[in-house]
């Protein structure tokens, strides 16, 4: 974003923002992509990335999606991207997948689109252009969405995909396989 939009709500999130010493659009960009990977206690509740000092991909970007709607920061869409995830462009996940005898696992990653371009802020590290090839799917979703919803769209995804490939694997062993792959990228 070429602009940088200052907070002018008066809510709770973005008040929490301001004590945190965040008091613009650019600086809560800055201040989150610092933050550890990591779940926080409440997926449900945002501010707990601010108070807890960490978040994933999910409350990382629906907490920018929230604070940009509170106060009126324009095209910020929050997005969940289902990508092929490989050893190769998710490097921390380690050999899990070759382990089990897998090429990849349909992964849902949240991130943002900004006036229309794909934009990844959960760490400094952090390059949509490493999954942009393996995205097979988007869908734009509201920063409530990030729990129970996220989830049942990522596990139907996961279901829909053994189903298609014949796959002889079951749904809970694949759905293991990739928690041990979300747990490597915490250490």
């Amino acid at each position: 974003m070429n602009s940088d939009y200052k907070f002018i709500a008066k809510d709770q999130l973005t008040e929490l923002a301001k004590r945190n010493g965040i008091k613009s659009w650019n600086e809560l960009t800055d201040f989150v992509k610092t933050l550890p990977y990591g779940r926080t206690k409440n997926r449900t509740d945002l501010s707990l990335v601010l108070s807890e000092k960490k978040g994933t991909c999910s409350s990382k970007h629906a907490l920018l999606k929230r604070l940009a709607d509170l106060n009126d920061i324009p095209n910020i869409e929050l997005v969940i991207g289902i990508y092929k995830m490989t050893e190769s462009n998710t490097p921390k996940i380690g050999n899990e997948l070759t382990q089990n005898g897998l090429v990849y696992i349909p992964e849902a990653h949240c991130y943002l689109k900004i006036n229309g371009n794909r934009k990844d802020l959960t760490s400094n590290q952090s390059d949509i252009d490493k999954i942009a090839k393996d995205i097979i799917e988007e869908q734009f979703i509201e920063p409530h969405q990030i729990a129970e919803f996220k989830v049942n769209y990522h596990k139907n995804f996961i279901k829909a995909w053994l189903k298609e490939t014949d796959s002889e694997s079951e749904f809970d062993r694949i759905w293991t396989i990739r928690e041990n792959c979300i747990n490597r990228l915490t250490e």
